[in-house]
C-alpha cells in the first residue's frame, strides 16, 4: 500500500501564521507539524510517499523533508495542488502515482498518540472498498459525523450543524484504485468544494466501507485551539515521534 499525505491549503483558520508560511509547516510542541503524519505511515510499515502541497512555501518542504532520510526513507514524491478546492481535490492528483494500487491517505495536520497498523492490516483482508479511522471527540460537528444504526455506518455527515454520533471521521483514510473514478463523480459542495464526505458516502452505498476506532489520542491542529492542544498533548509525550539526528 502507498502513502499520501495532503498537506495543501489556505490554513485560513490560522492566520496571520500562515500569511507567512505553509500550516503544515507549523511547530507542534518541537517539530513541524508535517512529521507527525508522515511517521504515521513510516510507522504502518509504508514507505512509498507523496506529499500533496501549495501555496507558496511548497518548496519549504522540500527544504525541510529532503528525500526522507531523517524517517528511514530513500525517497519522497512531491505535487502541487493549486488553489483550494476541498480534501478529494487535493487526493485526485496522487492517481498516477497511486498507479493502481491500495492507498493509505493521511491529512497532514493530523496527530496521533498511537499507530495505525491495526487498521492497515483489516484494511488489507478487504477485497477493494475503503476504510475509515473513527475517534470519539468532544466537537465532532467540526467534522465529517458517522451516522449509526447499532454498529452499521448508514451515512457520513459532513460538519452537521447538530451530530448524531460522538465519533469523528479522523483524516484517515483508505481506499482502493476505484477512488480516483469515484472523485471524477463529485460535484462541488455547498462550499464549493470536493468533500471526502461524498467519496466515503460512495464506498457506503455500494457496501464496501468499513472502519475501525482509533485507541489513544487524536487531534487535528488547523485552529489555534486544536494546534494548542496539539502541542500540550505532544508535550506530555506519548506522540509518534521521529528522533531527527541533532535534536533531543
Amino acid at each position: 500500500m502507498k502513502g499520501v499525505i495532503l498537506a495543501g491549503g489556505l490554513g485560513s483558520r490560522l492566520l496571520p501564521l500562515t500569511r507567512v508560511t505553509n500550516k503544515h509547516l507549523l511547530p507542534v510542541y518541537d517539530r513541524p507539524m508535517i512529521f507527525y503524519p508522515l511517521q504515521t505511515l513510516v510507522n504502518a510499515g509504508i514507505t512509498d510517499i507523496l506529499l500533496v502541497t501549495g501555496g507558496q512555501s511548497a518548496g519549504d518542504f522540500l527544504r525541510l523533508l529532503g528525500n526522507g532520510t531523517d524517517f528511514g526513507l530513500k525517497h519522497i514524491n512531491y505535487t502541487y495542488q493549486e488553489g483550494e478546492r476541498g480534501i478529494a481535490d487535493a487526493l485526485r492528483l496522487a492517481e498516477h502515482f497511486a498507479g493502481g494500487q491500495p492507498i493509505c491517505v493521511v491529512l497532514g495536520d493530523n496527530i496521533i498518540e498511537t499507530n495505525i497498523i491495526q487498521a492497515c492490516e483489516k484494511f488489507g483482508k478487504q477485497s477493494g472498498g475503503a476504510h475509515i479511522i473513527l475517534k470519539d471527540v468532544p466537537d465532532p460537528e467540526r467534522f465529517g459525523v458517522p451516522v449509526f444504526d447499532g454498529d452499521r455506518i448508514t451515512r457520513i455527515e459532513e460538519k452537521p450543524k447538530v451530530s448524531s454520533s460522538h465519533y469523528a471521521v479522523t483524516g484517515m483514510y483508505m481506499y482502493d484504485a476505484t477512488v480516483f473514478d469515484r472523485i471524477r463523480k463529485l460535484k462541488p459542495s455547498g462550499r464549493g468544494e470536493f468533500e471526502i464526505s461524498d467519496v466515503n458516502n460512495q464506498y457506503l452505498a455500494d457496501g464496501t466501507l468499513t472502519y475501525s476506532i482509533l485507541s489513544g489520542w487524536w487531534t487535528d491542529a488547523g485552529t489555534f485551539e486544536s494546534l494548542r492542544r496539539a502541542t500540550n498533548l505532544v508535550a506530555q509525550g506519548g506522540a509518534n515521534k521521529i528522533d531527527v539526528p541533532g535534536m533531543v
